[in-house]
């Protein structure tokens, strides 16, 4: 209680604070890596004398959410998210503490520092030390000669390495150095990074228990300062700078090298030059070193450079390859054993393939993506559509066909109901094939318009037919969309800029699946039909959820009632180091090649390959060049991403491989864009214009088929759906649901729903059935009771599809709420309660929040948040009440803070009232919604 007291005070008295003298003032930058002071020190201890009054303020350094609280205190200050945005908080010191980032995720990684009250001088005492000496006199590891005397240089960086302390003649004009002296030793600044060199000191005898010296510069594990052995060469110190300019002391224990001849050699084997024409030189590929002394005891220093600060870079990923023609491309290729790369299609038979399916006939409808990146004006583009056809099976696409031409920025292609399906930002379009001809069979229709081109990489992409009938697609966050019909007005347009959105081909109805993430460019379906995307720059994979908010690498959610959203489901990063996902690229071979990628493709191609692919997703690593697969595996309610070997590197710096999918073989086609940028720039003048080329991989045993389910009849589509491939799967129901039903293949379907021992087969059956509406909800509702819980789960997602359900469906549901013990189910049906009016989900709430056991699911105490919050605006005091029952976290301190911001007196009222009750209770577990409730209503 006396804590409690406590915090209600201070809540009370900070805002009196301002008006009274500051005693310590400490300014920090905010970034990722941690807070830091203006000499260089990662997350400074902050010190004060008990009763001062102190104010810490940050600067933002990224554009990056961040903000700085305090543990025991329970302040916090506003956030930021612009760079060069300022913020503080202001305290009296009363005890040592401990400041921190709450955004979540950033203390973990490493933004959080001590703070100490103290008694008497806050200021160590200074330290003093000598320099090493041989033969009687001091040797110049100081520099202050201005000479490299007693040293000995190998290489470009230090030909003439000395130079002044402030400012710096080969730093930038606003860095500051900062060491004692006159000179100091750079190989090369910011100025001349580029050069490389070794230096090595004399030796000398070690006569103190300690050394310690000052060190800037990259914290790359190419440029260090080693102490080495003189007899046997051992290193028995090594140290890197952090990536600033600031010279920070380190401190060296030799304790075990007394009287033992040492020497000093300072390494740079960084350039700090991409190999990559757009990614800007690392600045940093330098060292900076000065004042190496002696100490009798060991000093301390209040900027000294610990080594668990140091964030160090491996060094640059070898570029084996680039600019190959197709033949040397696949040749240059590593796939497993058993595998055959094939070069189906290359330049100048195919430029510039940016999307692409296969139509029931197994040939490739290619787009061309001539106007990328810039769009063209209205009447002038020039993207084509290509039709590749494998005549003989040799790999080799020896048909071709030009569907249409003067398309502008296509991004986005799927086959289907009587026509192709485009996403030609703004617009998304249908165009009718004349199976005759193999043309249009009618001009291009716009479906809908609005969408954005803002940044053209991140525009409307990866179509696939998801299991429900809707075609589903991505889009990236940086481009900004309106999406709706022609003529659609503004206030009745659907805002995306991020996620997946779907649209249902015969009810000409758009939504969006799920938002977030950052620039999904990949989309598929594993065999229960779960949605999975890969992404870029932030953790690369998520499994879709219908109605859920995904992490964002930028911007607000839509909703501001958000507070928190859902994370990949990844338990590894395909980047090295934790400097974040852009410092990683081209130095991160061995972890998968960094954090862009491209493409996803559930392998379901049939048992003839390996059985560890099966289910699994493949990606392409953009930036490292090959092929990664995660395993997919159930935890809870969804998924775990585990990292498996990759599966090829095509060792050349130049492949693109944009998207890959299997075919009625089994084996799987690959489009690479093939272009030295590999990543978007809106100048097209670094883009090269005239490459492109088609993969085919097969593994021994595939067996090459010509097929045209086209052709089939309804009932040989049927037994499709019990195919071991997924391709005849998917392709047999949309061929079904573009004819429709009828009695005799819904009595074939719903015997294999009914009878199939296998829950893939039964879902396959259950989707054809919806598709073709040969399900009603009385079935639906049947099923509702299966033993398999991904059977309740689809008949939720079914049932809910139209954002309605009856009243004996609802009730089915609030009963499944209470006592169903899947978490998938639980999932689903969180789902489905967010398609519902908000007035439905009362008593399905109610019984889902107190599912304790959901407390650590990855998705369920957020999605239950999602589907629960829009009960504020309908009863604030019925929602409070509901929430407080809730035994999953956050849920209780979410529906106060969504209560307080409707600020109406009754929702003031409401809030009044069980904090009143709390307190005559003397019910102490909600203090912290107590105190919320406090600051609400002052």
């Amino acid at each position: 209680m006396k804590k409690l007291i406590f915090l209600f005070s201070l809540v009370l008295i900070i805002p009196e604070l301002k008006a009274q003298t500051v005693n310590r003032e400490y300014t920090l930058e905010a970034s990722m890596l941690g807070y830091f002071a203006k000499d260089g020190t990662r997350n400074p201890t902050l010190k004060a004398n008990k009763g001062d009054l102190v104010k810490i303020t940050i600067t933002n350094t990224e554009t990056m959410t961040h903000d700085i609280a305090m543990d025991k205190l329970g302040i916090k200050s506003n956030t930021l998210n612009e760079k060069g945005s300022s913020t503080s908080i202001t305290f009296t010191a009363v005890d040592s503490d401990t400041y921190y980032c709450t955004v979540p995720g950033h203390r973990a990684a490493g933004m959080v520092g001590k703070f100490e009250v103290v008694e008497g001088d806050l200021n160590l005492p200074k330290v003093i030390g000598s320099l090493p000496t041989k033969d009687g006199r001091p040797l110049n590891l100081n520099f202050e000669t201005g000479t490299l005397q007693d040293w000995t240089a190998e290489g470009e960086a230090f030909k003439n390495p000395v130079f002044v302390q402030n400012p710096s003649p080969v730093h930038d004009a606003d860095m500051s150095i900062g060491g004692e002296g006159k000179y100091f030793l750079s190989s090369g600044g910011t100025l001349h990074h580029d050069l490389k060199g070794t230096l090595a000191s004399t030796s000398f005898t070690v006569t103190a228990p300690y050394a310690a010296f000052s060190i800037s510069g990259g914290a790359l594990a190419d440029t260090r300062v080693e102490l080495v052995l003189k007899d046997n060469e051992e290193i028995v110190f090594s140290s890197t700078g952090q990536g600033r300019s600031n010279l920070q002391p380190v401190v060296v224990d030799l304790r075990s090298y007394f009287r033992e001849e040492i020497f000093i050699r300072i390494i740079d084997n960084e350039t700090g030059v991409s190999p990559i024409s757009y990614i800007g030189k690392d600045k940093w590929a330098h060292i900076n070193i000065d004042n190496f002394l002696f100490y009798s005891e060991r000093p301390n220093f209040t900027n000294e450079l610990n080594k668990e600060d140091i964030i160090i870079m491996p060094p640059l990923d070898p570029i084996l390859n680039s600019g190959l023609s197709g033949l040397e491309a696949v040749k240059a290729m590593t796939p497993p054993e058993g595998f055959t790369i094939t070069l189906a299609a290359a330049e100048p038979e195919v430029i510039r393939p940016i999307c692409f399916t296969i139509d029931p006939k197994g040939r490739l409808w290619v787009v061309e993506g001539h106007t990328y990146p810039t769009p063209a004006a209205k009447g002038e583009g020039k993207d084509r559509i290509l039709i590749l056809e494998d005549t003989n099976g040799d790999g080799t696409l020896d048909k071709k066909k030009v569907f249409m031409e003067g398309l502008n920025l296509v991004s986005g292609i799927e086959i289907g109901m009587g026509g192709l399906w485009l996403g030609a930002a703004p617009n998304f379009l249908f165009v009718p094939i004349n199976p005759e001809t193999d043309k249009p069979a009618g001009p291009p229709q716009i479906l809908l318009d609005g969408w954005g081109t803002q940044d053209t990489h991140e525009v409307l992409n990866s179509f696939r037919w998801g299991p429900d009938g809707w075609l589903y697609g991505t889009h990236g966050l940086f481009t900004h969309s309106e999406v709706g019909k022609p003529n659609t007005q503004d206030a009745e347009r659907v805002k995306m800029n991020g996620g997946v959105w779907r649209y249902h081909p015969t009810r000409n109805e758009f939504e969006v699946f799920a938002h977030g993430t950052s620039n999904p460019w990949g989309l598929d379906f594993n065999n229960y039909g779960h949605p999975f995307i890969t992404v870029c720059v932030i953790p690369h994979m998520f499994h879709v959820i219908q109605g859920a908010r995904y992490q964002r690498q930028a911007h607000k959610h839509f909703n501001p009632y958000t507070y928190d959203d859902i994370k990949t489901i990844a338990d590894h990063v395909h980047y090295l180091g934790n400097r974040g996902p852009h410092a990683g690229n081209f130095r991160s071979a061995a972890a998968g090649g960094g954090h862009a990628h491209s493409g996803a493709m559930i392998y379901l191609g049939g048992s003839n390959w390996p059985e560890k692919y099966h289910n699994n997703i493949f990606m392409n690593n953009i930036n490292g060049a090959k092929m990664n697969v995660d395993e997919l595996s159930r935890k809870g309610s969804g998924y775990v991403a585990s990292h498996q070997k990759d599966f090829m590197g095509m060792n050349d710096s130049w492949s693109q491989w944009l998207n890959f999918k299997y075919d009625a073989s089994g084996s799987v086609w690959a489009i690479d864009w093939y272009d030295q940028n590999q990543c978007h720039s809106p100048n097209p003048d670094v883009h090269d214009k005239s490459l492109g080329r088609i993969f085919k991989i097969t593994y021994k045993g595939d067996q090459w088929v010509q097929v045209d389910l086209s052709k089939a009849t309804d009932m040989e589509l049927v037994n499709y759906q019990l195919h071991e491939n997924e391709w005849y799967v998917r392709t047999a129901r949309t061929l079904l649901q573009e004819r429709g039903g009828s009695p005799e293949i819904y009595k074939a379907l719903k015997n294999i729903l009914k009878t199939n021992p296998d829950t893939s087969k039964k879902l396959r059956a259950l989707w054809v059935l919806y598709v073709t509406n040969g399900i009603s909800e009385k079935e639906l509702n049947t099923l509702l009771t299966h033993k398999d819980e991904n059977l309740r789960s689809w008949a939720i997602q079914l049932l809910t599809e139209k954002k309605t359900v009856s009243k004996t469906t609802l009730g089915l549901f609030e009963a499944m709420a209470k006592k169903d013990k899947s978490p998938l189910v639980r999932l689903y049906l969180t789902s489905g309660m967010l398609r519902l009016d908000p007035s439905q989900r009362w008593q399905v709430m109610e019984a889902l929040i107190q599912k304790g056991e959901d407390a650590d699911d990855q998705n369920l105490p957020l999605m239950y948040w999602y589907a629960t919050e829009p009960l504020a605006e309908l009863d604030a005091a019925r929602a409070l009440a509901l929430s407080e029952k809730a035994k999953v976290p956050k849920m209780l301190n979410y529906m106060v803070k969504r209560v307080g911001a409707i600020n109406t007196e009754a929702s003031k009222e409401a809030l009044k009232n069980l904090s009143e009750k709390w307190s005559k209770s003397g019910f102490h577990e909600h203090h912290e919604e107590m105190m919320l409730i406090k600051e609400l209503l002052n």
